[in-house]
């Protein structure tokens, strides 16, 4: 082998490691650095992600951090928290949603807020790039199925509009 060969075979093995870890930490299915001239990526088979493409996704109430983003009369004392409902605005990919364009700026859409069809509901970023998810008709937001910068995964409901 020679110099340079040997220079680009060697690998931070600890950073791998890291990366491998925040993988399972975050669900998510790759992830890369890129540090200079040097970029590692470390990605997961997605035989799960497969599966999902293929059978149908179960209905399942939303996450206990998404309760706070339920619509208020939903989440008065003894009412059944909501089912995730046909009309959901599922993710069309898997990224990072923010749910408004700069980090003090107030979100797109808000439970009780009414939208138009194609008014933007929040944002999904994947491979840097932001990607608007829009209403697909129009009504009335009764939940917010997300918190802002969290991972999400294909076909993941995201906002209720009913």
């Amino acid at each position: 082998m020679t110099e340079k060969t040997e220079q680009a075979m060697k690998v931070d093995v600890d950073l791998v490691r890291q990366l491998a870890e925040l993988l399972d930490a975050t669900a998510l299915t790759e992830i890369e650095v890129e540090h200079g001239d040097r970029k590692i990526r470390v990605a997961r088979k997605a035989a799960a992600v497969a599966q999902m493409a293929y059978a149908p996704a179960p209905v399942a109430a939303p996450a206990p951090a998404a309760a706070a983003h339920v619509a208020p009369a939903a989440a008065e004392v003894g009412a059944p928290a909501p089912a995730v409902s046909a009309n959901a605005v599922k993710s069309p990919m898997v990224g990072t949603v923010y749910l408004s364009a700069e980090p003090d700026a107030k979100p797109f859409a808000s439970v009780g807020q009414k939208v138009a069809a194609g008014d933007t509901l929040l944002i999904v970023e994947a491979m840097k790039v932001m990607n608007p998810i829009t209403a697909t008709q129009a009504g009335t937001v009764t939940a917010v199925l997300v918190e802002n910068g969290q991972p999400v995964e294909f076909d993941q409901p995201l906002v209720v509009v009913e």
